[in-house]
């Protein structure tokens, strides 16, 4: 019977198929769990040897090839070699290849000896050449990644196609998990880890070694902070840092290093933080000379060359460096933060650890790799000594060795008649027939056998290693010591205080306009400007009990300090007071500035430039006096509060600002009172200062009250004095009030 021809017309017109519907929980569990997984586990986060697949399956392929030593190969060699066992394209391979080489600069320890350009970490736009071009080899460091691995130190399982054998992981013999800087996004998850420097981590492991119980801070001690391979300066934080190698999460701030050239005035930028590049901070500046929020450059280039990074920065007349770059790192990416998150593949299963936890992790890991090469070390012993001890044998009878072996018709036939006649097993058989003839001698047999005794030795030293982990624990130390001592170097980034930076602040536009200072003996302080004063009355109002300290003119962009009764001085601009009347009371200027509970104010003053001809004088209650330069109360930063402002020995009792010499009195608690020039007062450079006597007092008795409005006083011409210390003069007016009394 003939078969029937479907046509295409019948094919077209059949029914369409009913469609399944599939719960979105399946889908997830069939075509998206599989991609994730193979994605966080195959690919994109890091294990504890401190290296991705891609690395692993690279360097091992290296190490294969015999690029340990000899000269180097050509990248395109190595990328074709990689690709059985990893099934990538060769562009993703010879990326990988390029941030290991020591051109690159993105890692402390690089793994790979270049020759030719392979880019920069630090620009984006720095192309590394083809394949063909750049040729390679493995750095010496190398060997402290491979060490043990013929000694079957690690697992070794098939490539993706089965026909070749790779490392699940090497066996690092240091933590180049923390060593090495690591980035990775997987599915849901992701990986970022910051290096730290190779002799500090090597100091850390070695104190955990000893001491398993060591808490953050003393890691912290040994392991400072991440070093990056860009250097430039870290902001040191100890509490957020100890938040890091707590949970392994965290932000690490880094900002760049510079030198000012005077004589070129401009700024060289030398080192930059690892989580940017130069085309980024060109730009952002760029943006904001076009955007005319930065006057004060005038250009700004790239002028990396062969002796490394530098970014120029050429400044106009009269800018201040330091201030520019204090501006700079606040609105640039000068400075910015590495946010740190340690997750890292222990047993195929993604962990964020702490610093200590995953030196825990390692140090098992290192363990039990060691465990492994000297297993494997002892195994090659026991079966040499084996076969010395069935050699030991034949010793007894030379002779008899000989005539067995001549007499036995077959040769299939010589080891089972050598076990039957000496009763040793087939190996040692094996081994004694193949001895060459020249060898059947008494004085070979005999040396060999001398061999036995040093060989069980070992084996005795090994089986005793291998089942010590205190033992164990020591021989990782030792190895840790001398990677230390061969491979440490200094750190290239600098660690630098949360105290040493200085925040920058943008000033805003404060309209400049004369004014009048007025402040009260107690404390109270009132901006005035001319205007008012020219309308109004100019006669003060205070309150109750309170009277006039000081009266000065000024400039509304002017900065005031003001000093406490506690050995303290406030600054502050004269913009953030209001303009007051005469007729009002003024600003308390303990509650506006935040004094201490407590605290007073006792004097204010212009600080102008800070000229250090320009003298503060503090009087004290037991009659001595200092002179300290107004420069002494000069700072770079916007600082707001100044401690130790002056000594604190004896209670301060008066505070002048002496721009020349003038004439002031003294008053004591025993109604003495002595009048001396402001120039018998000695200059001291230190605030500390506590000063020398100006007036000699009774006991029990005090300096009370001083002031420069000497025609306010009777009698002031027989107050006089010339030299200092002098004793007092009766008083033979009236006393100014003693708060005390």
């Amino acid at each position: 019977m003939a078969k029937r021809k479907t046509t295409k017309t019948q094919i077209e017109n059949l029914p369409d198929a009913p469609a399944r519907e599939q719960p979105i929980i399946e889908t997830i569990e069939t075509n998206y769990m599989p991609y994730a997984m193979s994605v966080i586990i195959s690919r994109a986060i890091p294990e504890i040897d401190g290296f991705k697949p891609a690395h692993r399956k690279l360097l091992y392929t290296m190490y294969k090839m015999g690029l340990m030593s000899g000269p180097r190969t050509k990248s395109a060699n190595v990328v074709g070699a990689t690709m059985s066992l990893n099934p990538h394209g060769d562009a993703a391979i010879y990326e990988t290849l390029v941030r290991l080489t020591k051109g690159n600069e993105s890692l402390l320890h690089p793994f790979i000896d270049s020759k030719g350009s392979f880019g920069k970490q630090y620009s984006a736009e720095m192309a590394y050449s083809a394949a063909r071009y750049t040729e390679v080899r493995l750095e010496p460091f190398c060997a402290e990644l491979f060490k043990g691995i013929e000694k079957n130190a690690v697992e070794m399982v098939d490539n993706y196609d089965g026909t070749k054998k790779e490392p699940a992981l090497l066996p690092t013999t240091f933590p180049n998990i923390l060593v090495t800087p690591n980035n990775g996004i997987a599915v849901g998850m992701a990986s970022r880890i910051c290096p730290f420097n190779l002799a500090e981590i090597c100091d850390g492991t070695i104190a955990l070694l000893k001491n398993p119980n060591i808490d953050v801070d003393q890691m912290l001690d040994l392991v400072k902070a991440p070093d990056f391979p860009g250097g430039g300066n870290l902001i040191y934080d100890r509490n957020a840092l100890s938040d890091i190698y707590k949970t392994g999460t965290g932000s690490i701030k880094v900002r760049a290093r510079y030198v000012y050239d005077k004589q070129a005035n401009c700024i060289d930028v030398i080192q930059i933080p690892y989580s940017t590049n130069i085309e980024a901070i060109i730009k952002k500046i760029t943006e904001m000379i076009k955007a005319d929020k930065l006057k004060d450059v005038s250009d700004v280039r790239d002028e990396i060359d062969l002796s490394g990074f530098k970014l120029t920065i050429d400044l106009k007349k009269g800018t201040d460096p330091d201030k520019l770059m204090s501006k700079l790192f606040k609105t640039t990416p000068l400075e910015d933060s590495f946010s740190a998150n340690f997750n890292v593949l222990i047993d195929s299963v993604p962990r964020t650890m702490g610093i200590i936890e995953i030196l825990n992790e390692w140090i098992k890991f290192r363990l039990e790799c060691v465990k492994r090469e000297l297993t494997f070390d002892l195994d090659r012993k026991k079966d040499k000594l084996h076969l010395l001890l069935g050699l030991g044998k034949i010793l007894l009878d030379i002779d008899k060795a000989i005539r067995i072996i001549r007499e036995t018709k077959l040769e299939k036939e010589v080891v089972p008649n050598l076990m039957e006649g000496f009763n040793i097993d087939q190996i040692q058989a094996e081994y004694i027939a193949e001895i060459k003839l020249r060898h059947l001698n008494r004085e070979y047999i005999l040396s060999r056998i001398k061999e036995i005794e040093e060989l069980q030795k070992q084996i005795a030293e090994l089986e005793a290693l291998i089942s010590s982990e205190k033992a164990l624990k020591k021989y990782i130390i030792n190895q840790l010591k001398e990677i230390k001592e061969k491979y440490g170097v200094a750190r290239k980034t600098q660690i630098i205080y949360e105290h040493e930076v200085v925040e920058y602040v943008e000033e805003k536009k404060v309209e400049n306009y004369p004014v009048r200072y007025v402040f009260s003996r107690q404390g109270y302080f009132k901006k005035i400007t001319m205007v008012s004063l020219q309308r109004g009355s100019d006669e003060q109002a205070y309150k109750e009990g309170d009277a006039l300290l000081l009266e000065e003119d000024g400039n509304n962009t002017d900065e005031l300090i003001f000093f406490s009764d506690m050995g303290k001085c406030y600054k502050a601009k004269a913009d953030v007071f209001e303009p007051r009347k005469s007729s009002v009371l003024g600003e308390y200027v303990a509650a506006k500035l935040g004094f201490d509970k407590d605290e007073r104010c006792i004097y204010m003053m212009r600080a102008g430039n800070y000229d250090p001809a320009v003298n503060v004088i503090f009087l004290f209650e037991n009659g001595k006096a200092v002179k300290i330069p107004l420069s002494a109360y000069e700072t770079k930063g916007p600082r707001k509060k100044l401690t130790g402002a002056y000594s604190t020995v004896s209670p301060i009792v008066a505070v002048f600002k002496e721009e020349k010499p003038f004439d002031l009195t003294l008053f004591s608690s025993d109604k003495k009172a002595i009048q001396i020039s402001s120039s018998l007062i000695p200059q001291k450079s230190t605030k500390s200062a506590a000063g020398s006597i100006m007036m000699t007092l009774k006991k029990g008795a005090r300096v009370f009250f001083a002031t420069n409005d000497v025609d306010g006083y009777a009698g002031k011409k027989s107050y006089k004095k010339l030299k200092v210390p002098a004793a007092g003069v009766t008083v033979d007016g009236p006393m100014p009030a003693d708060d005390d009394e």
